[in-house]
């Protein structure tokens, strides 16, 4: 076969190298089921049969005129199944994330005339049935599981037909490099979401970029449960089927340490609140610990923290750093299933010391870089350890090329920029220039080399005294601490920095037990004297880190964790910050004002 040009050629170029008894597998009924390489490529074939028995096709090949079929499901087999049977027949798959608000549900679907759609489960159809009325385009609705009274996407195989399955191959063989693959809608902060339109070779030439980044070998396997409608685990999804890697999706994200026990994976993709939350644990677990066995495991933690890469720190650590790994970071590979290569993390900036900690553990963390308009890898911490750079997001990829702006701005160019913004040339315009897209980070180069990513353009704020303020990068060092869950710097346009906290509660109620204060629910801790002054002295220790005007001057703790679910988190789990502001005006005022209502001062806090 010559080489790859298009994303869904991933079948057959396995086919004719090494086909996998277990390319995709999830569980049903409680055990794993799996699909070899010849059976994925035989139900692809046969779906993209059954779309075009019932009109779905390439249309009359142009942007507008491909036919557009939209997904809404969790991580499954079908998910990818579906993908390539719709970019094999020339219609353009626009994923759609299952935990949408029904006004952008109504949106996307209107915007993108999308014609059918597949979903889920019982729950997400009738989310589809509640909008039918003003989506007079869509035609089509068929769900994955078995739902009563529902078409069941099964029944579009029994429709493949001799002559249909002929238009296939051919419909196939027509498609270029340069087509259109997908349409992937983000969400934003602000404003409507935007279409961003990704050809093959966008996606595919980041695939083929970033396959030499990765761990080298053969039957490896991968689990998957970051939503693939996200274009980080669809891409990197791309690169375990080009590479020859078998995937097993997670049954949810409740499950996903008993699975990592299940499958024992090589690698994952992860976003950085996911990885927080499994230092999270492994810490509460060591403070469990008594007598030797916590000295141990704290003695080991502590040399994870002064871990350096491409440094040799002396022959005692290196010592005392392999007798960590014999005594305590087994345990903690164990609890990831014991055959862990590497965790790819994006998506949002990590903590530089999860990844030091982890990486001196054994487990490489290799941090990337990117953004849906660069589909998505611009930067990545390679396998390799002298392609990686602690506090960076590592060299571009092949092909790829960045350059800093006068105003700090990361600029990027290649074949992974999209096409454009769907029906949005004037959005298109505004963030390319010359070729160059505006990525909206600020950022630097460091040894001519690694980027450093060191905020968001537009989440940069100036205090009322004109000077600016980085927010994430004072949440990120915040955030270190196992006592804080969640934060939000606020202050633009103010005279100092404050900050929204959301206490890690679990913790915090460890605390106030051995502290010998009573039982109480959130709301009373967030308000108990004892716990203020525990936070004020908290902040106060990592203000010292911050310039004056960095510095938290004043704080409010909140009751009830930020979700997605509740709002206030993106699908890939970053702080909306818009809405953050919006929903907890009251309690940023009272920052600034000093007092609540009712005159008193509980609540906000002083540092």
């Amino acid at each position: 076969m010559t080489e790859p040009k298009r994303l869904f050629d991933c079948l057959n170029y396995h086919l004719e190298r090494k086909p996998l008894p277990d390319m995709l597998a999830a569980k049903v009924n409680g055990s794993w089921k799996t699909y070899s390489t010849r059976e994925v490529k035989d139900i692809v074939d046969q779906l993209s049969a059954g779309l075009l028995s019932i009109g779905i096709g390439p249309g009359d090949s142009s942007l507008e005129g491909r036919d557009k079929v939209a997904l809404m499901a969790k991580n499954r087999p079908e998910w990818m199944m579906i993908d390539m049977a719709v970019m094999q027949i020339g219609a353009a798959l626009t994923p759609v994330y299952p935990t949408i608000g029904l006004a952008d549900l109504e949106f996307i679907l209107t915007d993108s005339k999308v014609r059918i759609i597949f979903v889920n489960d019982e729950e997400m159809m009738q989310k589809i049935l509640s909008i039918k009325d003003k989506l007079p385009l869509l035609q089509f609705i068929f769900t994955i599981e078995e739902v009563p009274n529902a078409r069941n996407w099964k029944e579009l195989l029994t429709l493949a037909d001799a002559a249909n399955t002929a238009r296939v191959a051919a419909i196939a063989d027509s498609i270029q490099y340069e087509d259109l693959a997908t349409i992937i809608y983000t969400s934003g902060t602000t404003g409507t979401p935007k279409g961003v339109m990704l050809s093959h070779r966008n996606i595919l030439s980041n695939v083929q970029a970033c396959l030499p980044c990765f761990p080298p070998g053969e039957n490896l396997r991968a689990l998957s449960f970051l939503p693939l409608n996200h274009v980080f685990e669809r891409m990197v999804t791309y690169i375990y089927l080009f590479k020859g890697a078998s995937i097993y999706y997670a049954e949810s994200m409740e499950t996903i340490g008993d699975n990592l026990k299940e499958v024992k994976p090589h690698m994952f993709t992860t976003v950085p609140r996911l990885l927080e939350k499994v230092y999270e644990r492994i810490m509460s677990k060591g403070a469990e610990l008594t007598g030797i066995k916590r000295k141990l495991f704290f003695w080991a933690h502590n040399l994870a923290t002064r871990f350096e890469i491409n440094k040799n720190q002396g022959i005692l650590y290196n010592m005392q750093l392999a007798l960590a790994n014999k005594l305590i970071f087994n345990k903690w590979r164990e609890a990831l299933g014991n055959q862990l290569l590497c965790i790819v993390t994006g998506g949002a900036a990590a903590q530089v010391r999860l990844i030091r900690i982890f990486t001196a553990a054994g487990v490489p963390i290799m941090e990337g870089y990117g953004l849906t308009e660069t589909s998505p890898v611009i930067c990545v911490n390679r396998y390799q350890v002298e392609n990686r750079m602690f506090g960076t997001v590592g060299p571009t990829v092949n092909g790829v090329e960045v350059k800093i702006a006068e105003d700090g701005e990361v600029l990027c160019k290649g074949p992974n920029v999209m096409m454009g913004y769907y029906k949005r040339p004037d959005l298109t315009a505004e963030c390319m220039t010359e070729g160059w897209y505006h990525t909206g980070d600020i950022g630097q180069m460091i040894d001519n080399k690694f980027l450093k990513i060191t905020d968001r353009k537009k989440e940069l704020f100036k205090t009322s005294g004109g000077k600016y303020v980085a927010p994430v990068t004072i949440e990120n060092k915040i955030k270190e601490s196992r006592f804080i869950e969640q934060i939000m710097v606020v202050g633009p346009e103010r005279k100092f920095v404050g900050a929204l906290i959301v206490p890690s509660f679990a913790n915090l109620k460890d605390w106030a037990k051995k502290e010998g204060l009573p039982e109480m629910d959130n709301a009373a801790l967030a308000k108990e004297p004892k716990v203020i002054a525990f936070y004020k002295n908290l902040i106060e220790n990592y203000n010292k880190y911050f310039n004056h005007v960095e510095q938290v001057k004043k704080f409010e703790l909140l009751p009830a964790e930020w979700s997605i679910n509740t709002g206030e988190l993106t699908p890939k789990l970053s702080i909306k910050r818009k809405v953050i502001t919006e929903k907890y005006n009251d309690a940023i005022e009272r920052i600034y004002q000093g007092v609540n209502a009712n005159g008193s001062t509980v609540g906000v806090h002083e540092v």
